[in-house]
């Protein structure tokens, strides 16, 4: 395994989990980066050697609206284009939407939820999803607040990388900062990748969490 350092957080570079191809689906509300974010998560993808695409879901565009993003990441070339209806993993970039729309359509009980949220999945209405799923595969994380308190912004989008980096495995936390190094610069940068940091060293404490919980005394 291969250890690098951000910004004093030791981050392991897991060797991959799951299938060669995954697939991710964002869902979030229009200004809030959920494009980007499927964008970056490519990147990352590209910076690790690894074949990706990613693409919206086109429809309205106007701030507020329910916004969906794709990307796929695979060992080899990608050649289906189609819109991800069986997705591996499933990143919810606005709570609100949890009961407007069908967010988890296509999510197997093996896939990998991620919310932007301060509440839990029971505050949420989520307990009877979460007891159909794994739980080491379920986080949740303030990223919003993260990028306020790194950013001086609302938006969720990089953050959110970092959590997904830690709770799937698919890609290095160095390879998400890689990306959102290429996307902005300077201290819109610096501080998209601490957030993401942050909401990594979050999501890895609640599966130690959940591993301590399973693991017999």
């Amino acid at each position: 395994m291969v250890r690098v350092d951000i910004d004093g957080l030791e981050n392991e570079a897991r060797p991959r989990k799951g299938p060669a191809l995954f697939q991710v689906r964002f869902h979030g509300r229009g200004g809030q980066g959920v494009v980007t974010a499927a964008e970056m998560l490519s990147v990352a993808a590209f910076v690790e050697g690894r074949h990706a695409q990613a693409f919206p879901s086109f429809g309205s565009e106007r701030a507020g609206a329910p916004v969906v993003a794709f990307c796929r990441i695979s060992d080899t070339e990608i050649r289906t284009h189609s819109p991800i209806a069986a997705p591996d993993a499933v990143v919810v970039q606005d709570a609100t939407l949890l009961h407007q729309v069908d967010l988890f359509a296509g999510l197997g009980a093996d896939g990998y939820l991620l919310i932007n949220t301060t509440h839990s999945l029971d505050e949420l209405g989520l307990g009877e999803l979460a007891e159909g799923m794994r739980r080491d595969r379920l986080a949740i994380v303030p990223a919003t607040q993260l990028a306020l308190e790194h950013l001086g912004r609302p938006v969720p989008n990089a953050v959110l990388l970092g959590g997904l980096a830690a709770l799937s495995g698919v890609v290095s936390l160095d390879a998400v900062v890689g990306a959102i190094k290429e996307r902005f610069t300077g201290p819109l940068a610096d501080g998209n990748a601490a957030a993401a940091a942050a909401a990594y060293r979050i999501v890895a404490e609640q599966q130690e969490e959940v591993a301590s919980l399973a693991t017999p005394a």
